[in-house]
């Protein structure tokens, strides 16, 4: 039986995206990639794509679609975390989720902490411009869940766990290096030599070494793209 058709729309700009794009990668899925322009979205993607005119999102059919006008009986699935799970039940050879399930709910409490704790003070520092303590004591706490004498979020082969946290870490390493936020001209330069350079982050930045090597990631990061937005969005007056 042929292989349903997969269409992933997707924005390099987006690093909720770039987790998807990561996943299918990883899992070398064969899916028609559509990107939008999220400054200028096209005007049949919400109706027919996404209501919430958002990305990543993913048609999943049974034939051939057009990206443009996809098949009303094909599936619709977004949210990021969500299609990372999809991607790793359409592919389970991939690896992305253990078979063990003990190493499975592992993963997912990996997900959930960095969705829970470390998102809102690095938004708070970074769009806000408030103290970066926060944020640096919630990176603490999610380097206390790597493993220490392991390459990944739950051992030594990549999951959807590495797949949710690696585009943000490859964006606060780029960010803060360049001193792209609202806060302070150079409290980015201070919070990067913290956390990417000092030996209290040293197994943080181990793991980032890992992540940052993956073809997978490598593929879909842009860094000079990604600063030229990123001056556009945070750059100071």
């Amino acid at each position: 039986m042929a292989t349903p058709d997969i269409i992933f729309y997707t924005a390099k700009v987006c690093p909720y995206a770039q987790r998807v794009e990561i996943a299918f990668q990883e899992a070398k899925a064969d899916v028609t990639r559509y990107p939008i322009d999220l400054l200028n979205k096209p005007e049949w993607y919400a109706p027919r794509v996404n209501p919430a005119s958002k990305v990543p999102a993913v048609v999943y059919g049974s034939t051939k679609s057009d990206p443009e006008n996809p098949s009303p009986e094909s599936a619709r699935v977004t949210e990021s975390l969500v299609l990372l799970e999809f991607v790793a039940d359409l592919y389970p050879d991939s690896g992305l989720l253990p078979k063990d399930p003990v190493e499975r709910a592992r993963a997912r409490f990996f997900i959930d902490a960095v969705s829970t704790k470390v998102f809102p003070p690095f938004i708070a520092f970074s769009f806000r411009g408030e103290s970066p303590d926060a944020f640096i004591a919630a990176v603490a706490e999610i380097q206390e869940l790597l493993p220490p004498a392991a390459q990944f979020a739950v051992g030594d082969h990549f999951t959807i766990a590495d797949a949710a946290l690696a585009p943000f870490l490859g964006r606060w390493e780029l960010l803060l290096r360049n001193d792209l936020g609202k806060f302070e001209e150079g409290t980015g330069p201070r919070v990067y030599k913290e956390l990417f350079q000092s030996e209290r982050f040293a197994r943080l930045q181990k793991y980032y070494a890992s992540i940052s090597s993956r073809e997978s990631f490598k593929n879909s990061f842009d860094p000079e793209y990604l600063v030229a937005m990123a001056k556009k969005r945070l750059g100071r007056q």
